[in-house]
C-alpha cells in the first residue's frame, strides 16, 4: 500500500477530496501524513477530524532554509512516505527535498500548463480572455510549475463568467483529477520518459 503525504498550507479542499477517495477505497494507497508549514491551516483540522497523523514544520522555527528542509525531509522519512502530494502548499520545494524524493513529488495547478503558471492562475486566464482553461497535475521540479505534465482536465470559460465562476468550475475538476492521478501512482502506472509521462493502461 503506497504511503502518501499530503502537504497543505491552507483550507485543504483538495485534501478533503483525496481523503474522500481514500475512505471510498478509490485512492490505491493510504494517507500516512498531512503536513503543513502553517500552524493555523484548516487542512490540519481536516486531518484531525479523520484521525490522520498530522504535523507542522514551521519555517519560522528554523534559522535558515537548509535547516527547515532537513526537518521536512526527516519527518517525511519518519513516516516512510513514498509519494508526496502538494495540495495548496505555498512554498517552493527546494533542490535538497527534490533530491531526497526524486520524482516522488506531485502538484496540482489551476490552469492548463504551461499557460498561466504561478499565483492567481484562474484570474490570469480570465483576464487573458481564453476560451478554455482547466487544471494540471505535474511532477515538481526546481521551477515554478514547470515539471513534466502527468494529466490535465479542460473546462470552458463561459460568456459572463466571473473569476469566481471559473475558479469554482476548475476546482471541481481538480477534485476529480487529483485522486485519480494518485491512484495511478499507487498502482505503479505512471512512467516518466524525459519530459513525457505515460500512463500504463490508459
Amino acid at each position: 500500500m503506497c504511503r502518501i503525504a499530503v502537504l497543505a498550507s491552507g483550507r485543504g479542499s483538495n485534501l478533503e477530496a483525496i481523503i474522500q477517495a481514500w475512505k471510498a477505497g478509490e485512492l490505491g494507497g493510504e494517507i500516512a501524513l498531512v503536513l503543513s508549514d502553517n500552524p493555523k491551516a484548516r487542512a490540519l483540522e481536516r486531518a484531525a477530524k479523520y484521525k490522520i497523523p498530522h504535523q507542522v514544520v514551521n519555517p519560522a522555527s528554523y534559522s535558515n532554509r537548509e535547516a527547515f528542509d532537513e526537518a521536512l525531509i526527516e519527518v517525511l522519512k519518519e513516516y516512510q512516505v513514498e509519494l508526496i502530494v502538494l495540495a495548496g502548499y505555498m512554498r517552493l520545494i527546494s533542490a535538497r527535498v527534490l533530491q531526497a524524493f526524486p520524482w516522488k513529488i506531485i502538484n496540482i495547478h489551476p490552469s492548463l500548463l504551461p499557460a498561466f503558471p504561478g499565483l492567481n492562475a484562474q484570474e490570469q486566464a480570465w483576464q487573458y480572455g481564453v476560451k478554455y482553461s482547466g487544471c494540471t497535475v505535474h511532477f515538481v521540479d526546481e521551477g515554478m510549475d514547470t515539471g513534466p505534465i502527468i494529466a490535465q482536465r479542460v473546462v470552458p470559460v463561459l460568456p459572463g463568467d466571473t473569476v469566481t465562476d471559473l475558479t469554482d468550475r476548475i476546482l471541481k475538476e481538480e477534485h476529480r483529477l487529483y485522486p485519480q492521478v494518485i491512484r495511478w501512482f499507487a498502482e505503479g502506472r505512471v512512467i516518466l520518459q524525459g519530459r513525457k509521462v505515460l500512463i500504463k493502461g490508459e
